[in-house]
């Protein structure tokens, strides 16, 4: 509805409000960077990858569209990962430059920053269809048996599954994704619907990293989602499916001067419990007793 103020307000000063001159310094448009790595995300497959905090990541289109789903954690304590739902509350439903994407409680803190994106301008089609979804989450087997009755091993959940087990992470560590590049909106019937992804090669979003991070990629068995997964009209989408690259940049470190990585949420841990042993710093950092 329109006219209605969002709940969080980027009042001056606040961590929402952005310092949006520091971020654009950053983009290939304004700085000479130095790419360090370059990696593919193979169709129908999943892969993880690190990124020091002060380094830029892109995921880009090298082919044709195609749709990601994207997981990201801190690389020192995997308990803290990226929280979607606060996102879309904090930022966007959504999200385009200049929006942050934040950690879990009890951490709470932007783990990386978008600072550049080719599909900015899409806005809102005719359909009310917007690219860059934290609306839904990624396809499951566990959800294609009940609606098809058949096994498929090969969506987001187990892409990503495969590609987090090399760093010690298990399938209970997969959580609600970004959907990349995904085109998506609520219906008049308030129910989610996906769009054919409107990329073109060349396309691409890119990231900050706030902190030390641990990133994974799923890239969609549903390929640009111009075919139906599931319902009457469903047929195999392989022919619609492409890899997706991503590339680590390094930058100047002059552009870093005033930069740091950002801190937890200030807040005690209290919880109004009286116990005066609470070891709050512990519990943060990963290292109190389960």
């Amino acid at each position: 509805m329109s006219g209605v103020a969002a709940a969080y307000q980027a009042t001056k000063g606040s961590v929402l409000d952005v310092d949006k001159a520091f971020y654009d310094s950053l983009t290939e448009a304004n700085t000479e960077r130095e790419r360090i790595e370059s990696l593919t995300v193979s169709l129908r497959d999943g892969l993880a990858w690190k990124v020091p905090a002060g380094h830029v990541f892109r995921v880009k289109i090298t082919d044709g569209p195609q749709v990601g789903d994207f997981n990201m954690w801190s690389l020192h304590n995997p308990r803290e990962r990226m929280w979607a739902s606060r996102t879309r509350q904090l930022q966007r439903a959504h999200v385009s430059t200049y929006d942050r994407l934040w950690s879990t409680l009890p951490y709470l803190r932007p783990m990386a920053t978008i600072i550049d994106d080719t599909l900015a301008d899409y806005d809102v089609d005719d359909e009310g269809g917007r690219v860059h979804d934290l609306l839904g989450t990624r396809c499951d087997p566990y959800v294609n048996r009940l609606l098809t009755g058949e096994d498929f091993d090969f969506h987001c959940h187990s892409n990503l599954v495969r590609a987090v087990e090399p760093y010690g992470l298990t399938e209970f560590d997969v959580h609600d994704v970004l959907n990349v590049f995904q085109c998506t909106g609520l219906n008049e019937d308030d129910q989610y619907f996906m769009k054919a992804c409107p990329t073109r090669q060349g396309d691409y979003l890119e990231f900050f990293a706030e902190i030390d991070l641990l990133c994974a990629m799923s890239c969609c068995p549903g390929g640009d989602l111009s075919v139906d997964l599931w319902g009457e009209n469903t047929q195999d989408p392989l022919q619609t499916c492409n890899p997706l690259g991503v590339e680590i940049y390094r930058v100047k470190p002059e552009l870093l001067r005033d930069w740091k990585s950002p801190e937890y949420a200030p807040y005690k841990g209290r919880h109004g419990r009286r116990n005066p042993d609470v070891d709050w710093a512990s519990i943060k950092n990963g290292n109190a007793a389960k």
